[in-house]
């Protein structure tokens, strides 16, 4: 489980908008251009074999413990309708050390749910697949274009989700995570 801010519009990196030009050509003028006021946060809740669920955070709310643990009820449904198989093997949880994720209530949340969670130092990027695999080709979708609303973010997001193949959301990592116990 992790979150994203996802944009109205955010501007390409300077690679996407690399120009190739004659040497003599002049240099086309580049103005600063900053992320859009509209933005909006995605829970993005996933397993090896796909997105399990994605909560879109309205605007004006924050994570609490209360709503997060909410979040962890409703992805205990989604395991007994998609992967029952997981919740009599166990399901491991990895998630980062924010506030609400470390607080009392969601701790008790998750040991009632019997979620076994998996420690998360304070930096491991290689214990953070959605940073560095998930995210990054998602942002780069979205990286350019302008949007109206979050519901034209959040079908982009959803299509582009939806057309991974499987093996898109399988870590070797995690299998020998699952292997050791």
């Amino acid at each position: 489980m992790y979150e994203t801010w996802l944009y109205h519009y955010d501007p390409e990196t300077k690679q996407q908008s690399m120009e190739w030009r004659h040497s003599g050509s002049p240099r086309p003028k580049k103005f600063r251009v900053q992320k859009s006021a509209g933005k909006f946060l995605a829970s993005n809740f996933w397993d090896q074999g796909s997105i399990l669920l994605i909560d879109y955070l309205r605007k004006g709310q924050t994570i609490k413990a209360k709503y997060y643990s909410s979040l962890l009820v409703q992805l205990k449904d989604i395991l007994k309708g998609k992967r029952r198989s997981k919740l009599t093997k166990g399901v491991l949880f990895l998630h980062d050390n924010a506030p609400a994720h470390r607080a009392l209530a969601t701790q008790k949340k998750l040991a009632y749910l019997d979620f076994q969670c998996l420690d998360h130092t304070s930096y491991s990027p290689d214990l953070a697949p959605s940073d560095y695999h998930l995210f990054p080709g998602l942002k780069k979708q979205l990286k350019g274009r302008h949007f109206s609303s979050d519901a034209e973010v959040i079908a982009t997001v959803e299509t582009w989700l939806d057309g991974q193949p499987s093996d898109f959301f399988f870590f070797e990592w995690l299998a020998k995570v699952r292997a050791t116990g």
